[in-house]
């Protein structure tokens, strides 16, 4: 399908739940209600690592109006030497996470849970519980975790035979290493570091959970999946699945932080306990506190190139923080690093380092924006080094339609060259900074994108509109897509199609909203649904003209008869088909499951102008333009939004965002006023160049695009920083403290 035919895919239709959302009416977790429900409170370690030796919670017990207490023993146990896989998750750790078992593990861990009929009373009753802890020695930082003389945290995780901080190791390889370096005119090391950064998202954690008296038990939750909650919550309650309905509510931003449960199965056990709906919401500061951060990192990256730019081996060591419990994304920095280039040797190493911090979560592009940042960093060194333009030398070293990527598959229809010459060519490119202290940096990036399970029903109401309900919470505009494409199949006006999020009693499984994944999965299942329901419409109108419904064509949201019957009989609308439904076999409608495959990789190239105040250390982005392939841009409004808010989250990364801790293992930042994010007013307008190369796969040539445009921000923006001041640096964030001290010293070895 082309934009010169389609009458609504590529179109920046009006988004179905706007309106709900712009006059306030739409319901997110926390303005639920029910008849007769309480309130839960969190007890929360004061200390970064302690061992629980006792907890007496029957002073709360006692205090008027508490209704239920729960503790680690309320949940299943699993043992913490064995494996219990949910998707990427263990349900040992979630557990732990949960509720402390054996010890705290960081500072803000929960450690018990009180529902009373007040959240006041929740709040006074967690107060009165008595912990005995024994306080144990804790890193917050990769390099205490790692030293020799460090605490393991867990005695069964074990690295090169002894126990260790290290909880895992990825490796990735390709050609030989060493023959590589050996063949390189030019060879640059760089040591970087980055620090733990919150996905922001505004609306904070929050649920109801009503376990009825017969155990018949309902989740409203705002998560990026209503199917892993409830799988999460049966597997830590030991409530059966078939028990458990999941109801997503609208959800204010998640960005990876939703794909993993903090309070539902607290809940659950509360409600469960007390027979009556129990309600939590988290305070900010909780969430900040105790939800997951992506992780900090410490890396170094070597690459050799020749003279004439091409570069011939790239090697990267990524160490990544999992927080309290194993998982950091080491798979997105030593897998995505190296793969925007055609490098024949590569050696890429992420290690999983387990410290007492807050169990890390996804976040935008898991691990990437890590691994780019040292890497495109380096790259910019060594275009200097050799005299060459850097998007020219990054294109002379692109991946390319048959290029195999480090972490093993071969690129097959990919849009990478298209990006770089748009960069090339844009104005913004070709503008030359006037200004003594600004600067231009530049950055490539890739993330893998994903297929996965996803449902999705199709069904024609009697007055001829549609009602389509698939199984993804929507958070990048998933529903306006589907209406887009689900119009434009049928022939019909976008405002006749209606989107709903289906609950887990409603819809069939279906995977999380991460990944890039949902307007991929969902569109393959909606548009085969549609594409039954179609021919069933065929089927009817055949029916009332009594010929064969191969004898009968769907165009422009008719039924026409064809060949020898053309002309002899009247079109028939949906809607005519709509009102005869009954008469002509009964409802019309059609549902889809697939485990979708066929995702191809999203690339970007970004350009970055800033101007340094030299004397406060403060930077200010002047321009900023996002190039990607997109595939196919069903909704391009929605497609710009994604770019520019992976942009700006990437800015942020760069500039300010950082969880900083005092010397007692405690995040000294918990709020939005001392942890910055970018604001409005600290941006320009982001402009965005849309790549459209369609991917094959895909029957609208869909690819995701909501996670690669956060990957290349924080190397774009370093690199415009370096390039303004004529300093290399290599800690993010680059706050106005580090800035200026970059410049002293500068000035100082220079009077040296």
């Amino acid at each position: 399908m082309n934009d010169q035919t389609n009458k609504w895919i590529g179109k920046r239709t009006i988004r179905p739940d706007g309106v709900d959302k712009v006059t306030g009416r739409a319901c997110y977790a926390a303005d639920n209600s029910m008849p007769g429900m309480i309130w839960a409170k969190v007890l929360r370690s004061p200390h970064p690592h302690a061992k629980i030796r006792g907890i007496d919670t029957s002073k709360a017990e006692a205090l008027p109006g508490v209704k239920a207490v729960a503790t680690a023993k309320d949940f299943v146990e699993f043992p913490i030497d064995t494996a219990v896989p949910l998707g990427i998750q263990d349900m040992r750790w979630m557990a732990r996470n949960m509720l402390a078992h054996e010890r705290a593990l960081f500072h803000g861990h929960p450690v018990a849970a009180v529902a009373a009929t007040t959240a006041e009373i929740a709040a006074e009753a967690c107060k009165l519980i008595e912990v005995d802890y024994e306080v144990l020695p804790w890193a917050v930082e990769i390099d205490d975790a790692i030293a020799p003389d460090a605490t393991p945290l867990f005695d069964h995780i074990q690295f090169e035979g002894k126990p260790s901080n290290i909880a895992g190791k990825l490796e990735h390889k390709k050609g030989d290493i060493e023959a590589g370096f050996a063949e390189a005119d030019v060879i640059i090391e760089r040591s970087f570091t980055t620090r733990p950064v919150h996905q922001g998202y505004i609306e904070p954690h929050a649920c109801t959970v009503s376990v009825a008296a017969d155990g018949k038990t309902t989740v409203w939750s705002s998560s990026q999946g209503q199917f892993m909650v409830r799988a999460m919550t049966a597997y830590l309650t030991g409530i059966p699945q078939s028990d458990i309905r999941a109801i997503p509510a609208e959800i204010g931003g998640g960005f990876g932080g939703k794909t993993i449960v903090y309070l539902e199965p607290v809940a659950a056990i509360l409600s469960r306990k007390s027979g009556r709906p129990v309600k939590m919401v988290m305070t900010r500061e909780e969430v900040m506190r105790a939800t997951g951060p992506t992780s900090g990192a410490k890396m170094t990256v070597k690459i050799g190139a020749k003279k004439d730019g091409t570069i011939v081996a790239g090697q990267g060591t990524f160490y990544l923080q999992a927080g309290a419990f194993p998982g950091s994304p080491i798979r997105g920095a030593a897998g995505c690093s190296f793969t925007p280039y055609a490098i024949p040797n590569v050696l890429s190493t992420g290690y999983d380092v387990v410290c007492n911090r807050s169990k890390v979560a996804a976040y935008r592009a898991p691990g990437a924006p890590i691994g780019a940042y040292g890497v495109e960093c380096v790259l910019d060194e060594v275009a200097q080094a050799i005299g060459m333009d850097p998007l020219e030398m990054r294109l002379k070293n692109i991946a390319h339609d048959g290029t195999k990527a480090v972490h093993g598959p071969v690129f097959q229809s990919i849009g990478f060259a298209q990006t770089i010459e748009a960069a090339l060519k844009s104005d913004h490119y070709k503008t030359k900074l006037t200004g003594k202290f600004q600067g231009r940096g530049v950055a490539n990036g890739w993330w893998f994108n994903a297929g996965g399970e996803s449902s999705a029903q199709v069904n024609i109401t009697e007055d001829g509109n549609v009602v389509v309900t698939t199984g993804h919470p929507d958070i990048g505009g998933s529903r306006a897509s589907i209406a887009n494409i689900t119009a434009e199949l049928l022939g019909i006006d976008y405002d006749r199609v209606s989107v709903l999020i289906g609950d887990t009693a409603t819809i069939g499984f279906s995977n999380l909203t991460g990944g890039s994944r949902v307007l991929f999965a969902s569109a393959m299942v909606v548009t085969e649904s549609t594409e039954k329901v179609i021919e069933q419409l065929k089927q009817r109108a055949a029916k009332i003209w009594g010929i064969d419904a191969s004898a009968v064509v769907w165009e422009n949201g008719e039924a026409r008869p064809s060949g020898e019957h053309t002309g002899n009989f009247p079109t028939m609308t949906l809607a005519e088909l709509g009102a005869k439904a009954n008469e002509t076999g009964g409802p019309i409608g059609a549902g889809s499951q697939q485990n979708t495959t066929g995702a191809e990789g999203g690339f970007a190239t970004h350009i970055c102008d800033v101007e340094v105040d030299v004397d406060l250390g403060t930077v200010t982005i002047l321009r900023y333009t996002c190039v990607q392939d997109v595939g196919k841009a069903i909704h391009p409004a929605y497609v710009e939004g994604q770019m520019q808010g992976g942009v700006a989250q990437g800015i942020g990364w760069a500039l300010n965002e950082e969880y900083i801790y005092d010397k007692q293992g405690r995040v000294d930042n918990p709020s939005f006023l001392d942890y910055r994010m970018p604001v409005c007013s600290d941006l320009p307008m982001l402009d965005t160049i849309m790549v459209e190369v369609p991917n094959p796969k895909h029957p609208q040539g869909v690819r995701g695009v909501g996670e690669a445009p956060l990957v290349p921000g924080p190397a774009a923006v370093c690199n415009a920083v370096s390039n303004a001041l004529g300093i290399r640096f290599h800690d993010l964030p680059l706050s106005p403290p580090r800035i200026v001290a970059a410049i002293d010293a500068n000035m100082k070895q220079a009077a040296e």
